[in-house]
């Protein structure tokens, strides 16, 4: 047990306060940017047309070839940098990826999604999908790309669900449906959505005119820590609310174990998946079907615990430690008992293996040109190491 007096207390109701408050201000912010896009292009074109006339207006009456090309060059250049500038809102959302579950595929899941939804009134959820990320997360899309009812989408991490048992997923679910019910319900999906468009459009900014992209990323400064700060303080929020489904030590229980399986597959499993590019051509393992038994012989609860109760958790800046979000939560970090079976054993039994099947065949791809390269090289020096 560590002990808590260590960990500063999170004043929910403040901060709670604060996260309605920043959100608006935020989303005022990004609103009026985007209308400005269109302002600003709208008048670089008509320095452009102003620019043609001039042209025809000065020189027109003894030079009108020379004027004609002036204002044709004027209007075509102006033309151009206001498509340009316009072109930046137009950034496609990116869209769920995954295997998306009908409710034929995981019955149970559906169900137990569809109650929790109705617990914490967020509202439907409209699909669920399994990636093969680590985590879980819900995404609000209009259904036709850019406008349309906006549909919600919850995505739960094949990977995640083979770390957490019945009750952790449930917390896990708790939690980011809690997003849903305090966050993003009524004006506050729309202006989700809005911040979510500026930065894509900032992104493109940076992309089109970098110099400009450059100038406007110190001039935002504040609005992207602002951001942050937002993102960190939904979370405490969230966790707050998920509270009202689950018991606060479950949910801290989860939050820990979490993250301990976590660290054990981005420092260990996949490190040692991708090792063996240097000896085979092909791996020997497939690693979301044998992603079980790596987690059964790998994992070593105490150890990994160990260090992160000892302190050695990275800070992360758009979102709160595990550590902080123990404190807000009231919660003592220890170690987590595992001796159920995996929330993916029993809500997607009849579905693991194609999932894996699905999951290592789109990974393969990916890093299929890597590994081969690798693997040859590792070749190369290997012969040239033994003279051959």
């Amino acid at each position: 047990m560590t002990d808590l007096a260590a960990f500063p207390r999170v004043p929910h109701p403040r901060l709670f306060v604060l996260r309605r408050r920043l959100a608006l201000r935020l989303t005022i912010i990004a609103l009026l940017s985007l209308l400005l896009i269109p302002v600003l292009a709208m008048a670089v074109l008509g320095v452009g047309v102003l620019g043609g006339y001039g042209a025809w207006f000065l020189l027109g009456a003894k030079w009108p070839m020379l004027a004609l090309s002036i204002a044709v060059v004027s209007f075509t250049v102006a033309g151009f940098f206001a498509v340009q500038l316009v072109s930046v809102l137009f950034v496609p959302l990116p869209l769920p990826e995954g295997v998306r579950l009908s409710r034929e595929d995981a019955c149970n899941l559906h169900r137990l999604i569809e109650s929790m939804a109705w617990v914490l009134e967020t509202g439907r959820i409209d699909h669920v999908w399994v990636t093969p990320e680590m985590n879980a997360a819900v995404l609000q899309r209009p259904r036709r790309g850019s406008f349309g009812r906006i549909e919600t989408h919850l995505l739960v991490g094949l990977p995640l669900m083979h770390c957490v048992t019945c009750p952790q997923l449930v917390a896990v679910l708790a939690h980011e449906l809690a997003h849903l019910a305090v966050q993003r319900k009524g004006i506050g999906k729309h202006g989700a959505l809005l911040r979510a468009w500026w930065l894509r459009a900032l992104d493109r900014i940076g992309d089109v005119f970098p110099a400009i992209g450059a100038q406007a990323d110190c001039w935002l400064s504040s609005f992207y820590s602002n951001m942050a700060r937002l993102a960190r303080i939904e979370e405490f929020e969230a966790d707050a609310q998920a509270t009202k489904v689950v018991d606060a030590d479950v949910l801290g229980e989860t939050l820990i174990e979490v993250s301990l399986r976590e660290q054990f597959l981005s420092r260990d499993y996949w490190p040692r998946v991708l090792a063996q590019s240097r000896v085979r051509a092909k791996p020997l393992v497939r690693p979301f079907r044998d992603l079980c038994l790596g987690m059964t012989a790998g994992f070593l609860r105490r150890a990994a615990a160990g260090d992160m109760l000892s302190g050695s958790e990275l800070p992360q800046s758009m979102h709160p430690t595990i550590r902080e979000r123990l404190s807000a939560l009231h919660v003592s970090p220890s170690i987590p008992p595992r001796d159920l079976p995996s929330a993916a054993d029993h809500y997607l039994t009849p579905l693991l293996l194609t999932l894996a099947w699905v999951f290592d065949r789109a990974w393969w791809r990916d890093v299929r040109p890597d590994w081969q390269l690798t693997y040859r090289m590792a070749c190369r020096e290997h012969k040239r190491k033994h003279g051959r």
